[in-house]
């Protein structure tokens, strides 16, 4: 959709390559229920489910300073690429008590750093540096509409941070409705301010089940499948066997 977005190229035509090519496979994995039922409604077939995975010891609650950044609380933050795919504006127009934050760096940063003068920009952070900056904030907003999944939610549940966002693809795969790790609204103010209250403890309990041993298992498994399907589809090609009958077949010993 981004390609026919910025391209003469029907969407069409498009979804005809992604069917060819990923309909050989054995399997397509893909991070979230919502983008799998968006992508068999296209016509993809073998579609797993295989989720993300982020450190769950380098991104933890490190505990909060009296005044992070120098400046007064709430904190609300933001972290990834300062684009404009990223919504940033429907986030920095807010009015939310305390202060916002942005962590990272793009091609956007120069114009909305002019726009937003109120607004604290730190640029790129790495590894301990990220993980403190997640940590002090008190809401992790995520203003993008267009993700599939959205990596930067799941490192600022690990830091015990609730998260904020649009009830869109990615965020309501990884926040299910009814949880206390953040809010979701069509009204991103409305989710912000929500977020206030909801539960650090139930945001690190849920970032806990996106470990990377959780993912690496999750793959593992889809690749058993996928095999397990192979040779499934061999059989009854070759010999005409039922997919139900497939586990009690016996291959005819050779004479």
């Amino acid at each position: 959709e981004y390609v026919a977005a910025r391209l003469p190229v029907p969407l069409s035509w498009l979804y005809a390559y992604v069917r060819w090519f990923h309909n050989r496979g054995g399997a397509c994995m893909v991070a979230t229920e919502s983008l799998r039922r968006e992508l068999a409604a296209q016509g993809l077939t073998n579609l797993s489910l295989w989720s993300r995975g982020i450190d769950t010891s380098l991104f933890y609650p490190l505990g909060k300073s009296e005044k992070p950044f120098d400046l007064p609380r709430p904190i609300f933050m933001t972290v990834g690429r300062v684009a404009v795919e990223k919504n940033l504006p429907a986030f920095l127009d807010l009015d939310l008590p305390g202060s916002k934050v942005v962590v990272g760096d793009g091609p956007a940063r120069a114009d909305l750093q002019a726009r937003y003068p109120d607004v604290h920009f730190t640029g790129m952070k790495h590894g301990e540096d990220l993980a403190r900056a997640y940590a002090e904030a008190d809401v992790f907003v995520f203003p993008s509409k267009t993700d599939t999944f959205g990596n930067t939610i799941l490192e600022a549940l690990a830091s015990g941070v609730p998260v904020a966002g649009y009830p869109v693809t990615g965020p309501v795969d990884i926040i299910p409705s009814g949880s206390n790790a953040g809010a979701m609204d069509h009204d991103l103010q409305i989710a912000c301010i929500a977020a206030l209250q909801a539960s650090p403890q139930a945001a690190r309990r849920l970032a806990e089940t996106y470990s990377w041993e959780a993912a690496t298992q999750q793959f593992f498994d889809n690749v058993v499948e996928a095999k397990e399907q192979r040779r499934r589809r061999g059989l009854r090609q070759r010999f005409g066997i039922r997919p139900q009958d497939a586990d009690s077949y016996q291959a005819p010993a050779a004479e």
